[in-house]
């Protein structure tokens, strides 16, 4: 049987979903595992098939870097050597906010990998109050992200990060980042043959607020065009993304995320898009 791949962040890892039991593995309730299922015929060796055919690179805290990178890695060790789509079903993509980075460090035990740092605005004293608000509701994220902090410490990426958001980090150069990312993606999946459909939690990807990122200058209005929109699946109007449609729907929220039924009727909205794209 043939790779799903899925990549993201924390929605699409499936963060505080009801099977999420510390974040120790990515969740069956998600949104990428339920298209995943509906790609199944039910059989006898079904739950098999999924445990061992789903592959869920998404990283709680990911850029979009660091999720182009990690399903590159997935798809450069899946994929058949001799005819690179026959052991990949397909790849679908959530990208994340376009403030976090994905950095190569010297190499530290409690890196991923021992080499790779997700970085986001959080990780620094200048979102602190922020940080505190959003995860005042659950002691569980707060001693969470107390170990994330001390691990960053620790490898030396906390002083990074306070340098890059408070003297280099800039709306777009992150813009930049994240679109040369995706196009990165699509281009080899194109190249491999892969089918895919990508998405996206946050429309800030592309917008600020009604204003279109391309529009800044004709180099971003070129980059843009390279993206294959005809390839994504928005929630609505302005390429809304997930977070977004399940806050103006009112889903059930845990602490900073939506839970299983805002999962669950994703994928039925998505369902379509996605036999377009992939295959029935």
């Amino acid at each position: 049987m043939r790779k799903f791949i899925a990549g993201g962040c924390s929605f699409t890892f499936g963060h505080e979903l009801s099977d999420d039991f510390d974040g120790k593995e990515p969740s069956r309730k998600s949104w990428a595992f339920g298209l995943n299922l509906e790609t199944r015929k039910p059989s006898p060796t079904l739950n098999y098939l999924i445990k061992h055919d789903y592959i869920c690179t998404a990283s709680p805290g990911s850029g979009n870097s660091g999720i182009a990178r990690r399903v590159f890695n997935a798809v450069s060790q899946h994929a058949n050597k001799e005819k690179d789509e026959d052991d990949i079903f397909c790849v679908v993509v959530m990208w994340s906010f376009k403030s976090r980075y994905d950095w190569a460090m010297p190499r530290h035990r409690s890196l991923e990998n021992t080499r790779w740092a997700s970085i986001s605005p959080w990780d620094t004293t200048i979102a602190d109050n922020e940080r505190h608000q959003a995860l005042s509701g659950s002691e569980v994220q707060q001693e969470h992200w107390k170990h994330r902090q001390r691990a960053m410490l620790e490898s030396g990426v906390k002083p990074f990060a306070e340098a890059i958001y408070r003297n280099a980090a800039n709306d777009y150069h992150e813009t930049y980042l994240s679109w040369k990312s995706i196009i990165w993606l699509q281009n080899i999946l194109e190249k491999k043959k892969i089918p895919f459909m990508f998405t996206l939690a946050d429309n800030s990807l592309f917008y600020d607020n009604f204003d279109h990122l391309k529009d800044q200058d004709p180099f971003m209005s070129a980059l843009h065009s390279e993206i294959d929109l005809t390839k994504w699946f928005s929630f609505g109007e302005r390429m809304m993304g997930f977070n977004q449609w399940s806050l103006i729907e009112e889903y059930e929220r845990g602490t900073t995320h939506p839970l299983d039924e805002a999962h669950k009727d994703a994928v039925q909205l998505m369902l379509p898009t996605f036999k377009k794209l992939i295959g029935e």
